[in-house]
């Protein structure tokens, strides 16, 4: 029965494939026995790798005896290896558990490669995968975290987890098969010990299948999962606008944020202000360790931290000046004829010269600049302006203007010119700016 259960379980998933060869995690635990010798049996070509971590004296020892002599005893190879797992855990400032972890797993995959395997297989089980979920439900998590272990994650599959500990042990009894047990396992000295050994039994006695219970909860939940990260959710928000209207009509809106910027690495907490915010509150914002996210009058949006802002960039004369980025103005000066057209590119502006004043400084935007809007009569605030413009908070931030030697904005860059600035009738003269991307 069990065989059969694994079997379904590995086709549901997609785990194995019959002609390649895969790497068993052996620990000698009743798991990893059945682990692989189920695989064994369903006619998969398996070899098995054993960690020695030292850490229980004869134990230890034992432990690796006894995978040495069940490999031998079904013909199955088997590769051994010795790890210095506490010199390994205060060289890195780890826990010992967490040595361990990064020792096996970077083994195994070095193993994997060697031999040309397909596939790492661990022996989680059912309860591993509740007990994953209680952990994480005590720890605080997202949906995420109530999927429990997941069948694969990359090369690491996970052929046994749709089975119990009890259908393991049965199976191997069946079978004639023996294995070791590690004590450091009967004893509530660390979290997931405390899960298994005292938190599971309590609930046992509220509901006795509080495992299968859990177990099929966590199902649903990676339905509900799968379900969200459709591609048809997940391509209505790829872009760095995510309008409120839309994310208004989802169930929940805070699920579509969390998929959409924990890669960026934003925290639960600030996806649940940021879903708080859609009702309209503009000029908040939120920075993870790569990007920013604000309020504007109907959306968030998305951009990248910049390395470094841009430094004012001093223009004494004609000619073209780095900025950043590869970023460049071109500063010209000429004669003006009245026949000469106007520039009505954005990012080329004629300004009468002698209503300028040299040097020329391109900067930031500062909170107080004032200009004239060509066009208008009477000065207006660059950020009244922008916010007019519907400019949201990272644009107003990053928007660059060309001051004068009296620090007078006289363009606001990819805007508008100051009309004090403008060409006119008498101009004889004229300045061209031009603002060139790479």
């Amino acid at each position: 029965m069990l065989n059969k259960e694994v079997s379904q379980f590995i086709a549901a998933h997609d785990l194995l494939s019959p002609g390649d060869t895969h790497l068993i995690a052996l620990s000698g635990g009743a798991d990893s026995v059945c682990l692989l010798l189920v695989l064994r049996r369903l006619g998969y070509q398996v070899e098995a790798a054993h960690c020695n971590f030292h850490l229980r004296g004869d134990e230890s020892n034992r432990d690796e005896q006894f995978c040495i002599d069940l490999c031998r005893r079904h013909a199955i190879p088997l590769h051994l290896a010795h790890f210095d797992t506490r010199a390994y855990a205060d060289l890195h400032k780890v826990s010992i558990e967490m040595a361990a972890r990064d020792l096996r797993y970077g083994y195994f995959e070095q193993l994997r490669l060697s031999i040309g395997a397909a596939t790492v297989c661990v022996a989680h089980h059912r309860e591993d995968s509740v007990e994953t979920v209680l952990l994480n439900l005590i720890r605080g998590t997202g949906i995420d975290g109530l999927t429990g272990i997941a069948p694969r994650n990359g090369h690491v599959v996970r052929p046994l987890l749709s089975v119990s500990r009890r259908d393991i042990e049965e199976w191997l009894s069946e079978q004639g098969e023996g294995y070791v047990t590690d004590s450091t396992n009967l004893v509530n000295d660390v979290k997931r010990n405390k899960v298994r050994l005292d938190v599971i039994p309590l609930l046992q006695t509220i509901n006795p299948s509080v495992v299968d219970s859990i177990y099929q909860t966590s199902l649903r939940l990676t339905e509900a999962v799968r379900m969200a990260n459709s591609p048809v959710i997940h391509d209505r928000y790829q872009g760095d606008t995510l309008s409120f209207a839309m994310l208004r009509s989802e169930a929940s809106a805070e699920y579509v944020l969390w998929h959409r910027l924990a890669p960026l690495g934003f925290t639960p907490v600030q996806v649940e202000d940021m879903a708080a915010a859609i009702d309209g509150r503009p000029g908040m914002e939120w920075q993870s360790s790569t990007h920013i996210v604000v309020t504007s009058r109907d959306a968030l949006v998305i951009a990248p931290l910049e390395p470094q802002a841009p430094q004012p960039v001093v223009m004494p004369e004609a000619g073209t000046y780095l900025i950043s980025s590869g970023e460049r103005l071109k500063v010209e000066l000429a004669p003006y004829t009245p026949d000469m057209p106007i520039s009505r590119d954005p990012l080329s502006v004629m300004l009468d010269a002698t209503a300028v004043e040299l040097p020329l400084t391109l900067r930031r935007v500062h909170q107080g600049d004032r200009f004239t809007p060509l066009g208008m009569r009477g000065s207006k605030l660059v950020s009244d302006y922008l916010t007019d413009r519907k400019r949201n908070l990272i644009e107003k931030r990053r928007q660059l203007v060309v001051t004068d030697a009296r620090d007078r904005v006289v363009w606001l860059v990819g805007e508008r010119p100051d009309h004090r600035c403008r060409i006119t009738a008498d101009t004889r003269r004229y300045i061209q700016l031009t603002y060139i991307r790479p």
